[in-house]
């Protein structure tokens, strides 16, 4: 435990900087690794780590490499649960209260349940990424909800790093990165209410559950 709360406190937006500086010579692959690996250590900062990267290749190229960084772990994550959904440890995995609320409206709203939590740095992105591949949601409609969401969150998260040095001259550009932040927290917050809440959160039998989304 105290090593994993170690390497968080080392993930800093100075140190990743200067990561990625180190292993410059090796091209994309570090700035594209870090994003990938996010869909596996939930705890990695998107912020950080989105902002690294455009701060290191520029805008434009940080953006492509994070956007397809963060896209491809997630399709990854995806497809090896769409691939195994039918295996006794994930059945019992998806009886969890949490699990089975975010089922119920990933099959009835699939599309807009990983668009929407998609433009946002923070959030469950581990569990939403489960759950629409436990739904066997059609892998062209993830495909699509993520870059799209994932594109304008990382746009934006790519704009702030880039312009990350002219806050100490327009402290009002700080407090529009503060706004942004905070914002995103609270519509998380929102979002996760109104996709738990808003219908029943128990799953009908195993039988009587609609397979929607199937190739």
């Amino acid at each position: 435990m105290n090593g994993a709360l170690d390497i968080m406190d080392y993930l800093t937006e100075q140190n990743l900087e200067l990561l990625l500086l180190k292993y410059r010579s090796m091209g994309p692959l570090p700035g594209i690794f870090l994003t990938f690996m996010k869909s596996f250590i939930p705890p990695l900062p998107t912020i950080l780590i989105v902002g690294a990267n455009a701060a290191i290749y520029g805008m434009w190229m940080g953006f492509i490499y994070s956007l397809f960084g963060l896209v491809a772990g997630c399709m990854v994550t995806f497809l090896i649960i769409r691939r195994v959904a039918t295996s006794s440890f994930l059945q019992r995995w998806e009886r969890k209260p949490k699990i089975q609320k975010a089922m119920v409206w990933a099959r009835k709203n699939g599309f807009s349940f990983v668009f929407l939590f998609s433009m946002l740095p923070v959030g469950p992105f581990v569990v939403i990424n489960m759950a629409a591949g436990l739904t066997r949601m059609s892998i062209r409609s993830f495909l699509v909800a993520v870059v799209l969401g994932k594109g304008i969150m990382v746009f934006c998260v790519s704009y702030i790093g880039t312009h990350i040095s002219d806050f100490s001259s327009q402290p009002l550009k700080l407090l529009g990165v503060a706004a942004f932040i905070a914002g995103s927290l609270w519509l998380n917050r929102k979002l996760q209410a109104y996709f738990t809440t808003r219908k029943s959160s128990v799953l009908p039998a195993p039988e009587q559950q609609p397979k929607v989304f199937v190739e």
